[in-house]
């Protein structure tokens, strides 16, 4: 297994890199978001996931061990293949699909090219309960009291906390001190609270 590799970029392509490692050059299957952040000519370190089929041996880069973990989480789902792993995280990052998944938010994993109802609710149902807080708590953002979110929504959002494995007391307790205008950010700033405690 290839954990990583460390070079330079040699060239960009529609949807690879190709990594000039000095030994060999490396194609290097990446998101439009990765390949985005990447410039030909410079050093990077990317964290890869090798896939063997009978007729091929494809890479799949990431520029964080958090992107890659994700990625994992997401092709372990019957259907799901590198490409759907790929687009979803093309547009959510690892911790918005975290939420997305905990929330039920199936609709927001279809705007991945590719990824229709059918395969984001199976993400969705097989995932569920193995997400962590560290999914949620690493890439959330710090969020300032607007306005307020429905009652329906604090249920929402003390339920997902639930099935997180937090009480019903302390999921409420941390709901109700949380800031944010949508339940996504109640969530976030929820699990900062009780991370804290």
């Amino acid at each position: 297994m290839i954990a990583f590799i460390s070079g330079t970029v040699e060239a960009i392509e529609e949807n690879a890199a190709i990594i000039d490692t000095g030994a060999f050059g490396c194609r290097v299957f990446m998101s439009p978001y990765g390949l985005s952040a990447l410039t030909v000519g410079t050093e990077i370190k990317i964290y890869t996931y090798l896939k063997v089929a009978e007729d091929a041996m494809d890479l799949y880069g990431f520029l964080s061990t958090e992107e890659l973990s994700m990625f994992r989480r997401i092709i372990s789902v019957s259907g799901a293949g590198p490409k759907a792993g790929l687009a979803i995280l093309s547009v959510l990052r690892p911790a918005e699909f975290a939420l997305a998944v905990v929330t039920g938010d199936f609709k927001a994993i279809t705007r991945a090219q590719g990824v229709g109802p059918k395969l984001a609710q199976k993400i969705v149902l097989e995932l569920k309960d193995k997400l962590e807080n560290s999914d949620f708590i690493k890439n959330a953002v710090d969020t300032t009291p607007t306005v307020s979110i429905s009652v329906a929504g604090e249920n929402e959002a003390v339920q997902a906390l639930c099935s997180l494995g937090y009480t019903q007391t302390e999921a409420a307790r941390a709901v109700g001190q949380a800031n944010g205008d949508s339940v996504s950010d109640v969530i976030c700033s929820a699990l900062q609270i009780l991370a804290n405690n």
